[in-house]
Formats: C-alpha cells, sequence, structure tokens
C-alpha cells in the first residue's frame, strides 16, 4: 500500500476511500437535495442539466475600441458573458493623463477614463441581453455607473440590466494591493453601492467577493474558501449595520474562486464552501430566503499554475482546471489562453480557451446528470476535511477581531505568504513537479509571437482627454464634484452625486480623486 499523500491544503489523501471513510457521514445533513439547503450538491435543481453554465472569458486591453472589437468576437465565437479587464490606471482611481500612469495605459486591461470610453467599448453590444462582469474593485461604484449611463443612451433600463462587479476591496487589501480609501470608507462605499443597487438595478450582482487573487498569490484550498467567506461575513455585516435587511441584498451577494489542476480537491473545496456559506447566513445572520444562503459563484482557471515554458502544455491544464470547476457545480467559468503567461492572449489562444468550455460542455457527459460526485467516497471525505479546516481558520480570523482587524494585524497576508515560500520551495526541490518547468523539459524553446499593446495608446488616450476637458462644461463638473464630496462627509448614498458628475462627463480618476480628498488613502501596515 502506497503511502498517504498530502492535498494542496495539507490535509491527508488515503490511498483507498470506502465506506468507513464516511466517519457519521449523514446524507441528509451533509448532502441534502440539489438546489436546497445545505447545497452541498449545488444551488439549482437541475444545475447543467437544463442549461449550462456561462461562459464567461476575461478580456480587454488598450483602447476601448480594440477592446470592443474583441468583445464582438467573443459574443461571434458564442460566448454568453463578457468579463471586461481594466488597465492598472483605471484600477486605481486615475487617468490616462496622470503622471503615476504613465507607462501602464492600456498594458493589462482596457483603459477607460470617461463615458465616452464606456460608450465605445460597449458600442453595437445588447446589453439588455449580455451579462457583463467588470473585474473592479476601489472604483467599482463609478465603473458600474457609467455602465448605466451608456445603457441609458440605448434605451435599456437598469432592471434589464444583468452583471457582476467585483466590488472586493478586502482581498486587495491581503492579496492584490490595488486599493485605493483606508477599509471602512471602501466598507461605507460597498454598502452604498449595495442599496444602490437594490432601487436601481435590481439584477445586478453587486459584489463578486473574491478567493481567486488570494490563491493566486499562493493561498492553499482551505485558506481560499476561509479567508473568502471571513470577508463575506464582513460586508453582511457592514450592509446590516448600514440599515439594510439581510434577505434584500444577500441573494446578489456572488462568489469567485480559482479552479486548479488539482481536480478532486478543487471539487471538494466548492462543495465545502457552500455549505459553510449556507450554514453562516441561516444560522449566524438569520436570512430566510433560500437564495440568500446559496453560495453562487464564477469561477476562472489558475493563471498561477500556467507556464511560459511549453506553453501549449497550458492547453491541457487548463482542460483539467475547467472540468474540476463544472464538475464543482460553477455558475460560470473563465478558461485562460494557453499564452498568457508570456503576454496577452492572441485572438486563437482566446477563441481556443472558449473552446476548452464549448468541449465539456457539448462533447462530455458531465452535464447530462446534476452532481456526477455526489456519494463518492474520496470526495465526501476530503469535503468533511476541508470544511473542518476552513471553519477553524474563519474563527482565528473571527478571534482577531473580523476580517478587517485580521487584516490590519497582516494574519492573512502573512499566512498566504507562508503557503507561497512552502509552494517556490517544493517546485525548487522538485518535490512538486510542473511538467515542462522541473520535469520533461525542452533543451531548446519554440519562438513564440506575443501580442503587445502599442505605446501609441496611451498618447491618444492622453489627447481625447484634453479634448474632453476643453468640450465640457466645467463649472458643472466642479459643482458635481463638490457635491460628490459633501456626500461623502455625510451620509448620503455617495452613488446618486457621481452618478450627475460622470453623466456631466467627470473622468474616473476626477471621481476617485475627489473620494481622497475626504476619505484619504490606505498606507498598509508593513509600509509605516
Amino acid at each position: 500500500m502506497p503511502p498517504a499523500a498530502r492535498s494542496e491544503s495539507g490535509l491527508p489523501i488515503a490511498p483507498v476511500y470506502d465506506e468507513s471513510s464516511r466517519n457519521g457521514f449523514d446524507p441528509e445533513a451533509k448532502l441534502g437535495e440539489p438546489g436546497k439547503y445545505p447545497f452541498t450538491r449545488g444551488v439549482y435543481p437541475t444545475m447543467y442539466t437544463g442549461k449550462p453554465w456561462t461562459m464567461r472569458q476575461y478580456a480587454g486591453f488598450g483602447t476601448a475600441k480594440e477592446s470592443n472589437e474583441r468583445y464582438h468576437q467573443l459574443v461571434k465565437a458564442g460566448t454568453g458573458g463578457l468579463s471586461v479587464a481594466f488597465d492598472l490606471p483605471t484600477q486605481m482611481g486615475h487617468d490616462s493623463d496622470e503622471p503615476i500612469a504613465h507607462g501602464e495605459v492600456g498594458k493589462v486591461g482596457v483603459a477607460i477614463d470617461s463615458l465616452d470610453d464606456m460608450r465605445t467599448l460597449f458600442q453595437g453590444l445588447p446589453l439588455d441581453k449580455v451579462s457583463t462582469s467588470m473585474t473592479i474593485n476601489a472604483p467599482a461604484s463609478t465603473l458600474l455607473l457609467l455602465y448605466q449611463l451608456v445603457a441609458e443612451d440605448e434605451g435599456i433600463a437598469g432592471h434589464q440590466l444583468t452583471g457582476t462587479i467585483q466590488n472586493d476591496v478586502l482581498k486587495e487589501y491581503i492579496a492584490r494591493g490595488t486599493y485605493i480609501y483606508p477599509p471602512k470608507a471602501s466598507l461605507r462605499l460597498i454598502s452604498d453601492i449595495f442599496a444602490y443597487c437594490r432601487n436601481e438595478i435590481p439584477r445586478w450582482n453587486t459584489i463578486s467577493i473574491s478567493g481567486y487573487h488570494m490563491a493566486e498569490a499562493g493561498a492553499t484550498p482551505v485558506q481560499e474558501i476561509a479567508f473568502t467567506l471571513a470577508n463575506a461575513k464582513e460586508y453582511v455585516r457592514t450592509a446590516i449595520a448600514a440599515g439594510l435587511d439581510v434577505d434584500d441584498f444577500a441573494p446578489r451577494l456572488s462568489f469567485f474562486f480559482v479552479a486548479r489542476t488539482t481536480l478532486l480537491e478543487e471539487v471538494a473545496k466548492f462543495r465545502a464552501a457552500r455549505r459553510i456559506w449556507a450554514r453562516v447566513m441561516r444560522e449566524e445572520f438569520g436570512a430566510k430566503n433560500p437564495k440568500s444562503q446559496m453560495l453562487r459563484f464564477h469561477t476562472q482557471t489558475a493563471g498561477v499554475q500556467l507556464t511560459a515554458q511549453q506553453p501549449e502544455v497550458n492547453l491541457v491544464r487548463v482542460a483539467l482546471q475547467g472540468l474540476g470547476a463544472v464538475l464543482g457545480g460553477t455558475q460560470s467559468l473563465h478558461t485562460n489562453s494557453y499564452d498568457e503567461a508570456i503576454a496577452l492572449p492572441t485572438q486563437k489562444a482566446a477563441r481556443l480557451a472558449l473552446r476548452t468550455q464549448q468541449v465539456i460542455a457539448y462533447e462530455t457527459d458531465v452535464t447530462k446528470t446534476v452532481d456526477p460526485f455526489a456519494g463518492s467516497y474520496v470526495i465526501e471525505a476530503m469535503t468533511d476535511d476541508l470544511e473542518a479546516a476552513a471553519v477553524e481558520l474563519i474563527q482565528a480570523v473571527e478571534d482577531r477581531g473580523g476580517a478587517v482587524a485580521a487584516i490590519e494585524q497582516g494574519f492573512q497576508k502573512s499566512e498566504i505568504e507562508r503557503s507561497a515560500y512552502r509552494t517556490a520551495l517544493e517546485i525548487d526541490r522538485g518535490e512538486r513537479t510542473v511538467v515542462g518547468l522541473n520535469r520533461f523539459a525542452l533543451d531548446e524553446e519554440e519562438p513564440y509571437e506575443p501580442l503587445r499593446v502599442d505605446p501609441q495608446i496611451e498618447v491618444d488616450q492622453c489627447e481625447r482627454l484634453a479634448a474632453l476637458r476643453k468640450e465640457r462644461d466645467n463649472d458643472a463638473v466642479a459643482r458635481a464634484l463638490d457635491q460628490l464630496r459633501a456626500a461623502a462627509s455625510g451620509s448620503d448614498n455617495v452613488l446618486l452625486p457621481m452618478r450627475e458628475a460622470l453623466r456631466l462627463r467627470a473622468t474616473g480618476g476626477e471621481v476617485s480623486h475627489a473620494l481622497r480628498d475626504v476619505w484619504g488613502t490606505y498606507v498598509p501596515r508593513d509600509s509605516f
């Protein structure tokens, strides 16, 4: 009998599982029926037997015009949802013509400075029919309002819009770094978004609470779901403290996880996360609406596991990761392009990534039954182990005063850094195999021509901003920004004056700077 192995989370994996592995397993309490509490088997009764998950491809680069062309290509290829990548200046609340933005305009996503850019980005796309996800956090309110204003220009009302803003700032302090304001101000802004969307854009998912970026920074599966759900609890408490009823906003909460190549543990991870969240919402927060208890999530395959060496091997990795997400019951999925470890994906690579999902959906039989792994000895045992370890780690966050207090103490960040360091050592020592990198390598790599962003984009974007500032009513913009500062200083919902400022063609940077004037900016603990 071979020795017991260890999972990505460091939990034991037995060589054989059988009835004794169930350890007092109670099918009614642990599994239930698909679409019913505790949602272990999926959030919907029919899952993919009725229709497949939303195939949502993440794209955005250069100018709004270039990205618009890519979106039209993806829609034509059969994608069911768009997912927008923004460049770093946009993510950090800076305009393209600010000195701090130099060299970064259009590089890792599309540059969006104003309502004019947003109109170009979505020109000709049916916003009342397509679901749009925007990977934006600190300035999420700004981009959401720009999207709403573009839709209104097309005669599309807010109640017709569907999509998601990531809007998960707490994980930025832990793992990613694109924060602007201090945590308490960020939570205030998030609760204002919840309240605004309840009235104005009721079908919109107001937050996508993300474990993905923590996983990319080195978090184990246990850390990924524990820290994500701890953050989610903080958001729920904030909204309730702001006067919102839990069942008014909780049905629009969504989550975002990674899918690694360790397929069995990933399936168990998704099942454990659903079960924990259902119990938290019902028992801790008193949510009565079953939709408030559902953990609905988007999945992206693991960018951190892609290799620049032998990049075609990434096609195999992505297929396995995508399959794990589907077997785990994801609601939408982005499959990475095989060349993303080198540069922005080419059009061919992006199409192949979408085709990977389509093969899983239409050529395999995994969509013909609701829950393919239900009752599996190994999956149920691993789910129990992951659940117990994640609950223990969530409690460790709670013992430190909750997610914000733990962030300020550096707890989550240090735990993830330790895991990342351990993984790096294992790869360096050859204890963890990465095909093409530390085993089965080639003596010489084949040449590859990556997609590159033209530096002229920054020049053109700055010229457009200069023209906008000449054409608009600058006095009206200044008055609107003053009203935004006044709302931020008090208790009024900041999205209402923000929408008016953006309608008058205030830029995203100007809006963020107005809030900086009142709330300040966050300085991380290790920078003091």
